[in-house]
């Protein structure tokens, strides 16, 4: 994935033809690993797509249309298609570094080189030292040369062992600023991506209060994103897709539940509450929808402040018109005005503590959250088990 992260509407992501594989690479390992059962399906509200592959006179695009609601950020981690797609912003992870080194001849190859050759590292105590210094060294690297292709900002993922430990957390978003710092890359260029778990909602509120800007990420559920909303993170990301893939093989989510009653997809319902309650109570987080699967998604989610969207999506938007007779199609269904009408319960309004948080998370959050969190630790044990191989790199 990518962040932009630039007050919205904008533009987006893209990439070269040589890192159509990269990208592959790291979509599919980037997806939860849980065991789906019996299917469920659940209605969808429906809009006009007016697909077409070729553009009429005067006509606009969806893409015209959509993206003066919301920035629609491509779906990848660098640039599948820089003419297309203008890049905004990035994101450097471990899958990212898995998929640089796997490619002989990426713009990036010499920025893990170059980490893999620091003294300070080589300096380091004990493998595993040495191994997290390069670690770190990577990933600030990549980053500081994502930063000068992107006008957006950056953010770097914070290792998901960290996840229940609020000051290991902040321990290592700092070691990153410090070594950001070192290569001249202001911290307002800068996110830090975290998963929600509370200690690192906790951790993500000491962070902000330093003037840090963080990234929470692995939202599932409404308590996780007020929760963020009410540390201040700067981005709040929920994974609309993988909410509805829950609720077609599962059951007993009350959150879901209510959801689907109402006649509604799961994943939209979340960020369109969340969406509501940031506004309606006056937080400064912007809220990121990701994992949107179809066009369909995509109109339903028009007004919240950013749309991960796959490039194939994108394609369609661009070579789809948009009839002078169906602009009511694409409606901005999230707004500040629409927020301040939207009811919330009491038990809803709290502030938020660890126990009220443990006890409103479902098990949908519960799952997808701990399935997010095996991942990235996966991730990240591959890039020091290839580090500890590469190390020291050659022609260095």
């Amino acid at each position: 994935m990518s962040t932009s992260l630039h007050p919205p509407p904008s533009s987006a992501l893209s990439s070269s033809l040589q890192t159509a594989r990269l990208r592959r690479f790291i979509i599919s390992s980037a997806k939860p690993n849980f065991n789906l059962n019996s299917h469920r399906s659940f209605p969808q509200i429906r809009a006009s797509t007016g697909f077409s592959s070729s553009l009429d006179a005067g006509s606009t695009t969806e893409w015209d249309s959509v993206s003066s609601y919301s920035e629609i950020v491509p779906d990848t981690v660098i640039f599948d298609d820089f003419e297309r797609f203008p890049p905004t912003a990035a994101t450097v992870s471990s899958s990212l570094l898995l998929g640089i080194c796997s490619l002989p001849d990426t713009k990036f190859k010499n920025a893990v080189d170059m980490a893999l050759s620091d003294t300070q590292c080589y300096g380091q105590q004990g493998s595993d030292n040495k191994v997290s210094c390069f670690f770190n060294k990577a990933l600030v690297n990549v980053g500081g040369d994502l930063t000068k292709l992107v006008p957006g900002r950056v953010s770097t993922e914070v290792d998901a062992r960290l996840a229940y430990d609020k000051h290991g957390i902040v321990s290592k978003v700092h070691d990153l600023l410090k070594l950001y710092n070192d290569i001249n890359i202001p911290p307002e260029r800068l996110l830090f991506k975290i998963p929600s778990t509370w200690q690192g909602i906790e951790a993500s509120s000491l962070l902000e209060a330093e003037g840090i800007q963080t990234h929470l990420t692995f939202v599932y559920s409404f308590c996780q994103a007020a929760a963020a909303a009410q540390a201040g993170a700067s981005v709040i990301q929920i994974f609309v897709g993988r909410l509805r893939d829950w609720a077609r093989h599962h059951s007993g989510d009350p959150e879901i539940e209510a959801a689907l009653k109402r006649g509604e997809d799961p994943g939209v319902a979340l960020v369109t509450k969340a969406y509501n309650y940031i506004h309606k109570h006056g937080y400064k987080s912007k809220l990121m929808a990701a994992a949107v699967r179809n066009k369909q998604d995509i109109f339903n989610l028009l007004g919240v402040d950013y749309i991960i969207t796959p490039l194939k999506l994108l394609q369609s938007l661009k070579e789809s018109v948009t009839p002078p007779d169906e602009k009511y199609s694409f409606l901005k269904r999230l707004s500040p005005q629409s927020a301040a009408t939207y009811s919330f319960s009491d038990e809803e309004l709290v502030k938020w503590d660890q126990y009220s948080f443990a006890s409103a998370m479902g098990p949908a959050a519960v799952q997808l959250l701990a399935a997010g969190l095996d991942g990235y630790v996966i991730q990240a044990k591959r890039v020091e088990e290839l580090f500890g191989k590469m190390w020291p790199p050659p022609n260095v």
